[in-house]
């Protein structure tokens, strides 16, 4: 089995309790990821990691002996996406360009991992600088199929089950779409909710820094030290759905069409509501306006590395900044008012109609066959680009016997509530 149960909430608990011994816990990880990681291919190699990471635990247990004082992320693996730089790794971004170019302070959401106790176990795969061209990491339940991108090491690690944490990043689709695919929960919070210095942008307008784990209780633990301001929701009602029909929502496979209307079927069983809203009939022109967006930041990033290493990069990398040469910077301007704007419709529409979530699915169908493509972000693109957050929990399989997901999208800022409905979400969409 490639896959393996590795929650992140129950786990944490036991580590910082003393119940699982940590070096025995460690040693059982690393023994895993040595036996699966060679077919799976999510992190990065690195010699002696098990030396450094039992270095590193010894460290963690002299500093906290008493279980009652340790911090909640005592002892957990983590995997960190490799456009986050991070002490004492280089970041390579899936390119040839020479790490030394791409060196930096650590990133903030990676500190404040550790300082809650999280130990790293290594940095995971990524497509070339965070865009198309794929790494060789392999989907964990069918090794003949993309994890999806381009957080592909995050997802297939946590499907895995040697790291119960890991943190990606999402432009377009780049969390919450492999993370359907690998059959785990992915969250994108809402834009500017969680700190993204350190990062190598694609776009600073766009890019999330987001977590997957198995388990919505995980995630929650998680969100609570990634985002800033952090207030637990108790939530006493079930939240009234929103289904974008239309342009958008057809752009998913009759497959998975069929799938979500009987999740939400389930769904309205168990007493939840669905209204259908007509909404986002322009998505053409918002994928155009998102594409615009991301090519001319993009290019204006890379603007001093590009030209020098040039023949270094692959060509869908290539395309996206030789594109985003031809943004004005008129345009820019104008682009990130429209990402407002897009926002605010969305908001208003669900405020309209008494709504809580919309929610689609998670991509177009499970994950395509292969490894040279990620699959399409389409289901994604909007509410990235308005900022809002999103979330995918695991909801079943296709026919090919691969993971679908459901996406659940709250009003920006209202991540907590987002989470504290997905447990319940999560719990209806899992009964048999």
């Amino acid at each position: 089995m490639l896959t393996q149960s590795a929650p992140l909430a129950k786990t944490a608990a036991a580590l910082q309790s003393g119940e699982l011994n940590l070096k025995t816990y460690l040693n059982q990880v690393l023994e895993r990821l040595e036996t699966v990681d060679a077919q799976v291919q999510a992190l990065l190699p690195e010699e002696n990691r098990r030396e450094r990471l039992l270095k590193e635990a010894e460290a963690l247990e002299a500093r906290y002996p008493n279980p009652a004082e340790r911090p909640p992320l005592y002892g957990v693996p983590v995997g960190v996406k490799d456009i986050y730089r991070v002490d004492g790794f280089p970041t390579k971004a899936g390119s040839k360009v020479p790490p030394k170019e791409l060196a930096g302070a650590e990133a903030s959401s990676v500190t404040r991992l550790k300082s809650a106790g999280a130990l790293i176990l290594g940095k995971t795969v990524t497509t070339e600088f965070a865009y198309f061209e794929p790494g060789p990491t392999r989907n964990p339940h069918n090794p003949a199929h993309t994890p999806g991108g381009s957080s592909s090491g995050s997802a297939a690690a946590v499907a895995a089950g040697y790291c119960l944490l890991t943190l990606g990043t999402q432009t377009i689709g780049s969390i919450v779409r492999p993370a359907a695919f690998c059959g785990v929960v992915g969250y994108k919070p809402s834009y500017g909710r969680s700190p993204s210095d350190g990062l190598l942008y694609v776009s600073r307008s766009l890019d999330h820094v987001g977590p997957f784990t198995q388990d919505v209780a995980g995630m929650a633990l998680t969100a609570s030290i990634l985002c800033q301001d952090w207030q637990p929701a108790t939530v006493d009602t079930l939240p009234v759905l929103g289904v974008p029909d239309g342009a958008y929502l057809q752009q998913a496979e009759t497959e998975a069409l069929e799938a979500f209307e009987a999740q939400l079927k389930k769904l309205q069983t168990a007493g939840y509501e669905a209204r259908r809203i007509p909404a986002m009939d322009d998505i053409e022109e918002i994928s155009e306006n998102h594409i615009d967006l991301m090519s001319g930041e993009m290019a204006r990033e890379y603007a001093e590395l590009y030209p020098e290493y040039k023949d270094l990069f692959r060509p869908r990398t290539v395309w996206l900044l030789e594109k985003g040469q031809q943004v004005s910077d008129e345009r820019l301007e104008a682009l990130r008012i429209i990402q407002v704007e897009l926002r605010k419709r969305l908001q208003t529409q669900m405020e309209q109609a008494g709504v809580d979530l919309w929610v689609a699915p998670a991509a177009p169908g499970p994950a395509p066959e292969g490894i040279n493509a990620t699959g399409s972000p389409a289901m994604n693109l909007p509410w990235t680009q308005a900022g809002m957050p999103a979330l995918t929990l695991p909801a079943g399989k296709a026919a090919n016997n691969l993971p679908l997901g459901f996406q659940m999208i709250a009003p920006h800022w209202q991540d907590e509530r987002l989470i504290a409905w997905a447990e319940a979400v999560a719990q209806t969409l899992s009964d048999a």
